[in-house]
C-alpha cells in the first residue's frame, strides 16, 4: 500500500513542509520585527479564499495571489508617509472582515470557514501535499540563495549598499516568500494561526542559537518538531490540530526560555 494513502502520513508531511518552509523566513520575521505583516498577511488570504470560490478557480491561486497584493500593497504604501503599524492594522483587519462578509455571500457555495480560519491538516490530498512541498522548496531556495544579502540587508541598509546590495530588492524577495508560505499554510494551520507558525519556533530558537544560520536551524527543528508531536497530541486527544500544533510550538518556547534563565551565569 502507499503510504501516502494513510491521511496521517499525508498530514505528517504537510506539516514538515510548512514547518520547514515557515522557520527560516521567521527568523527574518522576527529579526525585522515583521510579526505584524505577517498576521496581516494572513489575514488578507480569507479575501482571497472568497474571490477563488466566486470566481470558479483554485484555492491557491486566490490566497496566493491576494497574499502577494496585501503584501506588495504594504510595501509600497509604507513608503508612502503611513504609519507601519496603522497601515497593517487597517488593512489587515478589513482585509479579514471583507473575505468574511464576501464569503458569506456565496450560498451557492459550501465552504467549511473553520477550516481555513484554524486549518484542517488532516483533510490535506496529495495534490495539496505537492502543492506544499512545491512552495516550500521555492522558499527554501530564495533563503537559501538570498542569505547573505537577506542578512546583511536585515542588520544594516548602509551595509548592504557597500556591499552591492539593494536592501529594496531583498525586502521583495521577503514579501514573495511570505505570501508562498501563507498560501502553503493555509490548509495546514488557517489563517489565524500562519503567523504563530513563523515567529513562535523562530523566538524559540533565539534560546539556543550564537549565530543567525543556528538560529535557522534550531528554529526549523522546533517548526518541524511542533508540526508532528502536535499532530500526535490531537489525533489522540481529538483536538483541534492547527491550534495543538501551535500550542506544542508555545510550550517549546517556554521551556527554552525557562531553561535559558535557569542556566544563565549569575553575576
Amino acid at each position: 500500500m502507499n503510504p501516502l494513502d494513510h491521511f496521517l502520513a499525508r498530514a505528517a508531511l504537510a506539516g514538515l513542509g510548512v514547518a520547514l518552509a515557515a522557520a527560516p523566513l521567521g527568523c527574518f520575521v522576527v529579526w525585522r520585527r515583521m510579526a505584524y505583516f505577517g498576521d496581516a498577511t494572513a489575514h488578507a488570504s480569507i479575501l482571497g479564499v472568497a474571490l477563488a470560490l466566486a470566481f470558479s478557480t483554485s484555492i491557491w491561486v486566490g490566497v496566493l495571489a491576494m497574499s502577494m497584493l496585501m503584501a506588495l500593497t504594504v510595501t509600497l504604501l509604507s513608503n508612502r508617509g503611513y504609519a507601519m503599524d496603522t497601515l497593517l492594522g487597517v488593512i489587515a483587519h478589513s482585509a479579514l472582515a471583507i473575505g468574511l462578509v464576501a464569503v458569506s455571500f456565496l450560498s451557492d457555495v459550501r465552504i467549511d470557514l473553520m477550516a481555513y480560519l484554524f486549518g484542517d491538516i488532516l483533510a490535506v490530498s496529495k495534490l495539496d501535499l505537492l502543492i506544499i512541498w512545491a512552495g516550500a522548496s521555492v522558499v527554501v531556495g530564495l533563503m537559501v540563495w538570498r542569505w547573505h544579502a537577506l542578512l546583511t540587508s536585515t542588520l544594516n541598509p548602509d551595509l548592504a549598499y557597500a556591499a552591492g546590495f539593494n536592501p529594496n530588492k531583498e525586502q521583495l524577495i521577503l514579501t514573495i516568500a511570505l505570501a508562498i508560505v501563507v498560501a502553503v499554510a493555509i490548509k495546514v494551520v488557517g489563517a489565524l494561526l500562519i503567523a504563530a507558525l513563523l515567529i513562535i519556533p523562530a523566538a524559540a530558537a533565539r534560546a539556543l542559537s550564537s549565530t543567525p544560520e543556528k538560529m535557522a536551524v534550531y528554529a526549523s527543528s522546533i517548526g518541524a518538531t511542533s508540526a508532528l508531536l502536535g499532530l500526535a497530541i490531537a489525533y489522540q486527544l481529538d483536538t483541534p490540530t492547527g491550534p495543538t500544533i501551535v500550542c506544542v510550538a508555545a510550550l517549546i518556547f517556554a521551556v527554552l526560555n525557562v531553561y535559558r534563565l535557569v542556566s544563565a551565569p549569575k553575576l
